[in-house]
């Protein structure tokens, strides 16, 4: 059967003026407000060879990635679902031996195998930042501090900022709430669930007030507080620590059990949504890299999805564009486009500003509107 030439494969898209240039320019921002912290830009491939990038993706299965046989090496390759893991890979061998903490910045597309029905796409732009070689309360801090300076830089505005504890369930019931390893997993469903009901019919009344307490953040906070932990009190702590410093437009709320996303983060993890975009834009939090040695490294980072704020109509504005007339002196043009407007030349006489998409038009040594 003949493909329509227009017709791509389902969750792929071609992204047409000016959504491809609104895209590109919030990578920028975002990567710009990265350096200025002193995030190095890393560029990792698209696709790596199987084996290398599913030991890296804890989360993933090889049947999740999209494979191939590489017609060079004739190994089974895979398409990044993520570059989290290949900064990681980066940082673990040929930037090995540069002195801790190393600070990495990426962007580019990653490809998933199956959409969801929230996000249909399968194909979209990841820009973020990792901190490598720490993952204390004050690397917490720069990156949740620099992920939401970049979405502010980015022209992102009505942030919320949902914080969660993910490895806290395995800590207390390791600790306070002892409890027998083979039941674990059955009390994580439940609380994923925020099923309060069937936590005490599998007599594990003592986890209910993680559920009580998921909400705004400083109510959320003060119920846990009841909850006499020493665990559980030091990652409040921490958790006030890090919140302390951000802008008080940005909107916090705490559930300390969730899990969904944050299967490889440790003691801190992070969600990012914004006003008028369905679903979460990024996400963040702690988590290890494996050397070659086995060692485990300690790193923190963040991750932004451009697709659904650009989908949404958060990204940055554009620029004015200028209309040129033919005729027109180079140098004047020149110096229109020193003080920041895009200009675009008419190549024949019939050309107009409303053709070229203008908002303006060079009369007379100077701007005036189309």
């Amino acid at each position: 059967m003949t493909i329509p030439p227009g017709l791509l494969p389902e969750g792929f898209r071609d992204r047409l003026p000016p959504e491809a240039e609104a895209i590109a320019r919030l990578v920028r921002r975002v990567l710009d407000t990265a350096a200025s912290h002193g995030y190095e830009r890393v560029s990792p491939p698209l696709a790596e060879f199987e084996a290398g990038l599913v030991g890296r993706l804890k989360s993933t299965r090889a049947q999740d990635l999209l494979r191939f046989v590489d017609p060079v090496s004739q190994r089974t390759m895979a398409v990044r679902p993520d570059i989290t893991a290949q900064v990681g890979r980066i940082a673990a061998t040929r930037m090995a031996h540069h002195p801790r903490p190393v600070r990495l910045a990426y962007g580019g597309s990653v490809l998933k195998l199956k959409a969801t029905q929230l996000r249909p796409e399968r194909e979209m732009m990841q820009v973020g930042a990792e901190l490598i070689g720490l993952d204390s309360v004050a690397a917490a801090r720069e990156i949740v501090s620099v992920a939401i300076e970049a979405l502010g830089q980015a022209g992102v505005s009505g942030i919320t900022l949902d914080f969660t504890l993910p490895n806290l369930v395995e800590t207390l019931a390791q600790g306070s709430l002892a409890t027998e390893p083979a039941r674990i997993s059955e009390i994580r469903a439940l609380l994923d669930a925020k099923d309060a009901g069937g936590l005490a019919a599998a007599k594990a009344e003592a986890f209910l007030p993680l559920v009580e307490a998921a909400g705004p953040f400083d109510a959320a906070v003060a119920r846990l507080r009841g909850f006499a932990d020493g665990a559980l009190v030091s990652r409040l702590d921490a958790l006030e620590a890090i919140a302390a410093p951000l802008d008080a437009a940005v909107a916090l709320t705490l559930d300390p059990t969730e899990r969904h996303g944050f299967e490889y983060q440790s003691w801190f993890g992070f969600s990012l949504f914004a006003e008028g975009v369905s679903g979460e834009i990024g996400r963040g939090g702690s988590y290890t890299i494996v050397h070659e040695d086995g060692r485990e490294e300690p790193a923190i980072g963040f991750s932004i999805y451009c697709d659904p704020l650009v989908d949404a109509g958060l990204a940055p504005h554009e620029r004015q564009r200028l209309f040129v007339p033919v005729g027109t002196d180079p140098a004047l043009a020149a110096r229109m486009r020193a003080e920041g407007w895009v200009t675009v030349a008419a190549l024949t006489d019939d050309d107009t500003p409303a053709a070229q998409i203008c908002s303006h038009v060079l009369k007379d040594g100077a701007p005036v509107p189309a």
